[in-house]
């Protein structure tokens, strides 16, 4: 990790030997708050060395290095996370809705300890479900499949046997009876 970070040429002395200082001595512990919270080692190295960048830039004084670090890798975490969920779930909502369900779906994947936030994402969870099991078998199996378990179209078609294009047909009348649920769940939590 320490050999891809750069330090910017016009930064003084001072202040390079202070953020080689601070890399050396936190990278490891941020590591590993990291590597716990995401899923693949090249994110969490893809997070701590925008931290650390975040940490070449800034020009106001830290008072709190190790607090101040977390605070930034969480936030990158959270950014990523949000990152990954839209991405993945992009297409269950029309054009013009994504903002809401990239809300909706960083909310309802954040992990607080919040006891409002955890009943509304077991609302949302149970309603995702229910959905889900409204779905004929074929539908169902493709949508888990590729959006939840990320795995290609063109696997999912050896596995099967079907053609890319019919798995395809059979996710978009999922993604169809999905957006018109959720957007019953939103419209009841907008009121809520």
């Amino acid at each position: 990790m320490e050999e891809a970070l750069t330090i910017p040429t016009g930064m003084t002395a001072v202040k390079k030997q202070n953020i080689t200082t601070i890399i050396n001595q936190y990278s490891k512990r941020l590591m590993g708050f990291i590597k716990q919270r995401v899923s693949t080692d090249a994110d969490a190295e893809d997070i701590l060395q925008d931290v650390f960048y975040q940490l070449a830039d800034s020009v106001k004084p830290i008072e709190q290095v190790s607090g101040w670090l977390f605070k930034v890798a969480r936030k990158k975490i959270t950014d990523q996370h949000r990152k990954q969920k839209h991405a993945s779930f992009s297409d269950v909502f029309a054009e013009g809705e994504d903002d809401y369900f990239f809300e909706l779906t960083s909310f309802f994947l954040d992990d607080s300890a919040n006891p409002e936030t955890a009943y509304l994402r077991s609302i949302f969870w149970e309603e995702l479900q229910q959905a889900l099991n409204e779905l004929p078998e074929e539908q169902r199996q493709v949508f888990i499949q590729h959006e939840i378990d990320g795995v290609p179209f063109k696997i999912i078609a050896e596995q099967t046997g079907e053609t890319v294009n019919t798995l395809l047909s059979r996710k978009r009348y999922a993604v169809l009876h999905l957006r018109e649920r959720l957007l019953v769940l939103r419209n009841e939590l907008l009121n809520y």
